[in-house]
C-alpha cells in the first residue's frame, strides 16, 4: 500500500506559515491535498484564511483546524484521531499538511507518525521550517549569545532560558528544509549575513530556501521523501530531556474593535499599540462599511499586512474581530481600549 506524504510546516508566529499553506492550495494543481491547521488563540483565523484562498483545494471538508492546545502537547488526543480520520478518506488524499502553532515542538508529531494505525498508511514527507528574516536579523529569537544579549538588553524581562530560544532551536534541528521568509524586506548583506548563519546549524542534510511571500514552487516544498519518522536520532529537541515544554508565557485573547471605517487609520493604531506594549502577533478580520469583502490584517510586530480576501457570505455575521498574542501579562484591557 502507498503511504500518503505529509508535510510539516512550523515556524515562529508570523513567519508566513499561513502564506505558504495558501500558495499550496493555490497550486495545488488537481492534488487532493488536506491542511490540519493548529491555532494558539481563541478564534480559529489561519483556517478561515486558507479558507479565503477561494480554491478547491481549501474547500470547508479539506482544512482541519485543531484548537485545543498546542498540537505537539494533544498529540493522542487530537492529532492521532484527525489523522487516522484523513487517512480513511475515501478516495485517498495526495498529501498532507500539517501547520503547526508557533510554538509547537515539530518532533512529537514525527513520532506521531510511528504509531501502529498510521506508520503503514503514511510518512513524514518533509519537515519545513520558516524563519522571519528580518526579525531574526534583529536579534529576535535568535539563539546566538549576542543576539541574546542585544535582545535583553532592549527587553529587561527576557530571560536567558525562555522557550522562545529552545523552540527555535528544535524546529531547526528537525528540519529537512528550512525557509527564510521576508527576503525582499533584506539588504544583501543581511541577508548572505542569515544566510551563513542558518547554514551553519542545520541537520545534515537540510537545505536552506530563500522565499518572499510564500513563493516557492511545489516541487521544492512536497516530494522530500524524507521518512522523517525513521530518522529521529539526527534530530535532537531540548525535549528529548526534559520530556515536555511550557506554554504558560503566553497570553492570547480576542479584540473586538467595531466597524473600521479608516483601515489606514486603524492601522496606524494598531502599530502604536504593538509598539507600545510589545505585542508579538495580530491576525483576524475587521468589518468596512460599505465593501461586500471582509478586510484580512496579519501583523507581526510593528510589520501590518492587510487585504480584501473574500465577500461576506449570506448570513455571517459582520464582524471585525483580532487575535492578539503576547507575553504572559499583557494589559489586556489597554488594548481592547487602545484598538475600541
Amino acid at each position: 500500500m502507498k503511504r500518503i506524504p505529509a508535510t510539516v510546516v512550523t515556524g515562529f508566529l508570523g513567519a508566513g506559515k499561513t502564506t505558504l499553506l495558501r500558495r499550496i492550495a493555490e497550486r495545488a494543481d488537481g492534488r487532493r491535498i488536506a491542511f490540519v491547521i493548529n491555532e494558539f488563540g481563541a478564534l480559529g483565523m489561519d483556517r478561515e484564511i486558507l479558507l479565503g484562498c477561494g480554491d478547491d483545494a481549501c474547500a470547508p471538508g479539506d482544512v482541519v483546524e485543531l484548537a485545543n492546545g498546542c498540537i505537539c502537547c494533544t498529540v493522542a488526543d487530537d492529532f492521532l484521531p484527525t489523522l487516522e480520520a484523513l487517512l480513511a478518506r475515501v478516495p485517498a488524499l495526495d498529501h498532507i499538511v500539517i501547520e503547526t502553532s508557533g510554538l509547537a515542538l515539530p518532533k512529537p508529531l514525527v513520532q506521531a507518525f510511528n504509531w501502529p494505525s498510521v506508520k503503514a498508511r503514511a510518512t513524514v514527507d518533509g519537515v519545513v521550517t520558516l524563519v522571519d528574516g528580518p526579525a531574526l536579523s534583529s536579534g529576535r529569537f535568535a539563539d546566538d549569545e549576542e543576539a541574546l544579549t542585544a535582545q535583553r538588553a532592549a527587553d529587561p524581562a527576557l530571560d536567558h532560558d525562555n522557550p522562545l530560544e529552545e523552540v527555535f532551536t528544535d524546529q531547526l534541528a528537525c528540519a529537512d528544509l528550512v525557509l527564510l521568509t521576508k527576503t525582499d524586506a533584506l539588504d544583501a548583506s543581511a541577508r548572505a549575513a542569515l544566510e551563513s548563519e542558518l547554514g551553519g546549524k542545520l541537520r545534515k542534510g537540510a537545505k536552506l530556501v530563500a522565499a518572499s511571500h510564500g513563493d516557492v514552487p511545489l516541487s521544492v516544498l512536497l516530494g522530500l521523501d524524507a521518512r522523517a519518522e525513521d530518522d529521529l536520532a539526527t534530530r535532537p529537541s531540548h525535549a528529548d530531556a526534559e520530556g515536555e515544554h511550557d506554554h504558560d508565557d503566553f497570553d492570547s485573547f480576542v479584540v473586538e474593535p467595531g466597524t473600521i471605517a479608516d483601515p489606514a487609520a486603524f492601522e496606524r493604531r494598531l502599530v502604536a499599540t504593538i509598539e507600545r506594549h510589545d505585542v508579538l502577533r495580530a491576525k483576524g478580520f475587521l468589518d468596512v462599511p460599505g465593501k461586500p469583502m471582509r478586510l484580512a490584517v496579519q501583523a507581526v510586530g510593528p510589520r501590518v499586512e492587510r487585504y480584501f480576501d473574500r465577500a461576506w457570505t449570506a448570513g455571517e455575521e459582520r464582524a471585525s474581530r483580532l487575535v492578539v498574542i503576547g507575553k504572559k501579562g499583557i494589559d489586556q484591557g489597554a488594548i481592547r481600549a487602545a484598538l475600541a
